[in-house]
């Protein structure tokens, strides 16, 4: 399935990520909540693995559900703590939704062409993740 185009802001910056300019690279996407226990434990290793990719072939970007989040400044605090990788910020659960997700993480590996390779829900394991995300690169 092609891979849903949207722009949204960045957390900290005024700019706009239109992932329709990415296409080409591999792009992973990873939603998350500041409250959520599960994205306590899948974002530090995803932090691991962004430090270690090739950002010419791979763009990992994390997006905040403002939507599922109980209070906005949490998810900033968190971000500017935990988060080196960039940190789109969803309009309420827009983009959310758009992928269909249910649940916090939800990670979504597009392809080069612009589909969706795979998604995983919060229950997937890290390794299972890198699997697909090795597969494509």
């Amino acid at each position: 399935m092609k891979a849903p185009h949207f722009t949204l802001p960045y957390m900290f910056s005024d700019e706009q990520f239109e992932l329709q300019e990415e296409i080409g690279k591999v792009i992973v996407l990873t939603f998350w909540a500041s409250w959520c226990p599960d994205c306590g434990k899948d974002l530090p290793k995803k932090e691991q693995l962004y430090k270690t990719m090739n950002h010419d072939k791979v763009r990992m970007l994390t997006i905040n559900v403002t939507g599922r989040e109980r209070n906005p400044d949490d998810a900033v605090k968190y971000a500017e703590q935990f988060l080196t990788q960039p940190t789109l910020v969803d309009n309420g659960r827009e983009i959310y939704d758009l992928f269909e997700s249910d649940g916090v993480p939800t990670t979504v590996i597009i392809n080069q062409n612009g589909y969706i390779h795979e998604q995983f829900g919060d229950k997937a394991s890290f390794l299972e993740i890198v699997e697909s995300l090795g597969s494509l690169i």
